[in-house]
């Protein structure tokens, strides 16, 4: 199973698999169904949850029923425990949207929802993060998750989501981050793709974020928090949920 996982993430291109989940997802649903494990997005439970990894394969990470991984159901929790988002009025944008996220949030009535992307077939609007088709505080929300890691320019990238964000609005901007770096490392001489991927987790992606992640943003102008919601959460809903101990969530404000 992780070696099929493993070869059909690496070969075959992400709209693609996008639109084949739509037919594996059911099938899945039921083979795996169980009580052990609970995906908070939706409800549902399985006796084991699926492996993922584009090069080292982890164990029991991606829910069968909404493909969230442990980021996604963490920030689930975070929003729906911490925030208004579910209830409160927010004109929302959201870039490369998540399958776990995306139907849920378009159909909440509170939302004036947006999506985003340069290829992704659930997008509203194509375009470039770097050169973004909005107007200056246009935004109560932004949810960009895991897509910095993949921009040459994320210097730019930053500065639009600042400039579409309302004053007082919030982001998540979530990245794969190594906390062990102070430091974050690029190297464009490595080309080869196995490499890169060994290196940098994913072949397509352009550096590893450090620590110095969070002071980038505050350079940009955001006020920067780095939530470690598991703190707040016993080990057993750790466990039962599939999280990962320690995953912070990067919540940013526009003064």
């Amino acid at each position: 199973m992780k070696r099929l996982f493993k070869t059909l993430l690496n070969i075959i291109p992400r709209p693609i698999l996008i639109r084949m989940s739509y037919i594996v997802r059911p099938l899945l649903v039921i083979w795996l169904r169980g009580n052990r494990y609970t995906d908070p997005i939706d409800g549902k439970s399985f006796r084991k949850f699926l492996p993922y990894g584009y090069e080292n394969q982890r164990e029991n990470v991606l829910s069968p029923s909404t493909l969230s991984l442990e980021r996604h159901r963490l920030l689930w929790l975070y929003l729906k425990n911490e925030t208004d988002f579910f209830t409160a009025p927010k004109k929302m944008l959201h870039f490369a949207p998540e399958q776990a996220f995306y139907q849920r949030f378009r159909q909440q009535k509170n939302l004036d929802y947006t999506a985003t992307d340069l290829s992704s077939p659930l997008a509203d609007v194509k375009a470039d993060i770097c050169n973004l088709p909005f107007y200056d505080n246009e935004f109560d929300v932004i949810f960009c998750n895991h897509v910095l890691e993949h921009i040459p320019d994320d210097t730019k990238a930053m500065q639009e989501l600042f400039r579409v964000l309302k004053s007082g609005g919030w982001a998540v901007l979530q990245i794969p981050q190594d906390l062990s770096r102070e430091t974050t490392f690029e190297d464009d001489s490595i080309t080869d793709r196995k490499e890169r991927a060994k290196i940098f987790g994913q072949y397509d992606h352009v550096r590893v974020y450090g620590r110095d992640y969070f002071d980038k943003l505050q350079n940009i102008g955001f006020e920067v928090q780095a939530i470690d919601y598991t703190k707040t959460l016993s080990d057993s809903d750790i466990k039962h949920y599939c999280l990962a101990k320690g995953e912070i969530i990067p919540v940013v404000r526009k003064p």
